[in-house]
């Protein structure tokens, strides 16, 4: 493999001057040219130069920017990606909906070899994605990683987190996570995040006929009877939260990564690993157990449930029809109640805003207890993982640290191939590295079921 000194940029950001993109290139800046980071080169491109250089002032403000390559490309240009590609070590992608705007993108790193990450959360996109790529992808040595932001890796090491407090002969049968967002004003989403979702309804038909046509995946073996539906609306305790189904990319991903692990239990092999990574990510893999997984998303009030579910029949009766669509993307604000508006939240709104996912663990003291047919979980962990808001905030972070192990490890990673953040980044320091950047993993209680 090429070494990655041999390209003109460590990484270019693509979409930069879009809302997400500049909270990302905000971040890259951080670790531009500081002591011990391996990121000493960045490039913006997008498809308008004049924009591109009025958020590098919004980045660095108020100080002067630094002199940053201003490229242009645009994703109907297939030469113009190509290009990007050929001088980037890495290109992060923050041009969405995905489903429109991504396959250019990801067909140009994979031709070029140049690995690539961005933030999509839509579930047809990525496994798309994976059935035309993978091993194109594999061949080539690019590694394409999609939803390494809030979609999907908290929810990813989130999972991994409380499955490795479990220590055997303790098992887990099921990890439910529930998502609660709280601020200090009022939570106002990305306008994008709300169009993936009116979408993915208009798109669900394709995304089974997708399933369909593709050779089953492997099935983890998880310990006890499957969990039972439970009830539609449901009140945990424990944490506070009234809680209802959560129709996102977290269970997909979270799922997908469990199946490659299933296919190969040390994980994926590195590039050119040395002893003791080997040793490092196979210790790792060991220790996560597989389990049952959903995600939820709460409110501490009964009411606000029922808000999130009228959000979700608007949504799911509109998106079907073309006329639906245009209605719901032409009055975002109306149809969401307020969550989500063109503009986007103001700086004052994301500053104030946060997020918990907490990680309901039920399983069993003893594997044992597992394998007597109809035995209820016995015993139950509860861990947590918090952080500042999702969209421009904690999806930066995240981004950002998952291209700084590429940069700094990319031996350490498999060669090439399209895959979830969990496989590629489980065993690295990603958890270590986001904790020092603000979002943190918490063991919150452990303890005995009574049946």
């Amino acid at each position: 493999m090429e070494s990655k000194q041999e390209h003109r940029f460590d990484l270019i950001i693509l979409g930069a001057s879009g809302f997400t993109g500049k909270y990302v290139l905000k971040e890259a800046l951080k670790f531009l040219n500081t002591p011990s980071s391996p990121l000493k080169s960045i490039a913006l491109a997008g498809r308008n130069p004049t924009k591109l250089t009025q958020t590098l002032q919004w980045a660095t403000r108020p100080n002067p920017p630094p002199p940053l390559t201003i490229l242009t490309a645009d994703t109907t240009d297939p030469s113009s990606l190509r290009s990007l590609c050929s001088q980037t070590a890495i290109l992060l992608n923050c041009v969405g909906p995905f489903r429109r705007l991504g396959e250019p993108v990801v067909a140009a790193c994979v031709e070029t070899g140049c690995d690539y990450l961005d933030i999509c959360g839509e579930p047809e996109f990525m496994e798309r994605m994976d059935a035309g790529y993978h091993e194109k992808a594999a061949e080539t040595g690019s590694l394409v990683v999609s939803a390494c932001g809030f979609d999907s890796v908290p929810a990813e090491l989130g999972v991994m987190f409380n499955s490795r407090q479990w220590v055997g002969p303790a098992v887990p049968n099921r990890i439910e996570a529930y998502l609660s967002l709280e601020s200090e004003k009022r939570i106002v989403g990305n306008f994008a995040t709300y169009e993936s979702a009116v979408l993915g309804v208009a798109n669900a038909n394709k995304l089974q006929e997708l399933r369909r046509s593709r050779p089953r995946r492997a099935r983890p073996l998880i310990p006890g009877p499957p969990p039972s539906k439970g009830e539609t609306i449901e009140n945990q305790k424990k944490i506070g939260l009234w809680a209802v189904k959560l129709p996102s990319a977290d269970s997909v991903v979270v799922r997908r990564t469990l199946s490659i692990l299933t296919e190969n239990p040390h994980g994926l092999p590195g590039l050119s690993e040395s002893a003791e990574m080997v040793e490092k990510r196979e210790a790792f893999w060991s220790s996560v157990k597989p389990a049952h997984f959903g995600v939820k998303i709460g409110s501490k009030s009964l009411l606000g449930i029922f808000r999130i579910i009228m959000v979700g029949v608007f949504i799911g009766l509109l998106g079907s029809t073309g006329f639906g669509r245009w209605l719901l993307l032409k009055f975002p604000s109306i149809f969401s109640l307020g969550w989500f508006k063109k503009k986007g939240p103001s700086e004052e709104e994301v500053e104030s805003a946060s997020f918990k996912m907490w990680f309901v663990g039920r399983g069993f003291s003893n594997v044992g207890l597992a394998s007597q047919g109809n035995t209820k979980p016995d015993m139950e962990i509860i861990t947590r993982v918090m952080g500042p808001e999702i969209g421009y905030l904690t999806t930066p972070i995240i981004l950002i640290q998952c291209a700084l192990i590429l940069l700094s490890q990319r031996n350490n990673l498999p060669k090439g191939g399209v895959y979830p953040p969990g496989i590629v980044f489980g065993p690295t320091d990603l958890q270590e590295r986001l904790e020092q950047n603000g979002i943190s993993f918490d063991i919150i209680s452990k303890s005995t079921i009574s049946s």
